[in-house]
């Protein structure tokens, strides 16, 4: 006998953990000035569809999805996804799976020429900024660094014949390795590499 569906409030007032994700959005909704940004960009938002086509999505709803976007580094095809797909990134965009479209990625991809046509994404971040500053938190951008092993035999030894102190052994999901960390640093902005440590 097939389950019943359950009832969309009464399963999230049951769900026992709030996962990164969900802190994280609730975190963001509360500290990013939407009202403000959707008045940045207004102006320059469609406020009717093409005669006889779709009526535009809610500008929220897009500014939601464009900062989602940029937070978890999705493409437009993948934010459509990831809205299908997550019911944490549903709710902080404002959507209802069944009640209320989902924008497509061409739609998203729009949005997004939109904001930078009309050099937006400045403003944008320069007004968070300012809105984040006012609270005491700054926004910048900056530098991403990763760390990859650099496996070695475990019989390697330093000029004094001995097991090298900078190399330890370490576990990488179910492997061990033996050897050393690389720190990669790469340029948030330009993407370039501009340090490596060992």
């Amino acid at each position: 006998m097939p389950k019943q569906p359950a009832i969309h409030g009464l399963r999230d007032a049951m769900k026992k953990k709030v996962t990164r994700r969900e802190q994280f959005l609730s975190e963001m909704d509360a500290v990013v000035p939407w009202g403000r940004l959707m008045a940045l960009i207004a102006p320059h938002y469609l406020k009717s569809g093409p005669k006889g086509g779709r009526p535009p999505m809610p500008l929220e709803t897009m500014l939601r999805v464009y900062f989602l976007q940029n937070w978890y580094a999705l493409s437009d095809p993948m934010a459509e996804e990831t809205l299908y797909d997550s019911e944490a990134i549903r709710r902080f965009a404002g959507i209802e799976l069944g009640d209320d479209r989902i924008p497509d990625e061409t739609t998203i991809l729009n949005f997004r020429h939109l904001l930078e046509r009309h050099r937006l994404t400045e403003a944008i971040f320069a007004d968070v900024n300012a809105h984040l500053a006012d609270r005491g938190i700054t926004l910048r951008s900056g530098t991403l660094v990763g760390a990859t092993i650099i496996d070695a035999p475990s019989s390697t030894k330093n000029k004094a014949r001995a097991r090298d102190p900078e190399m330890s052994s370490t576990n990488k999901g179910n492997d061990w390795y033996f050897g050393m960390k690389a720190h990669i640093g790469v340029d948030v902005d330009s993407g370039v590499t501009h340090s490596l440590d060992t």
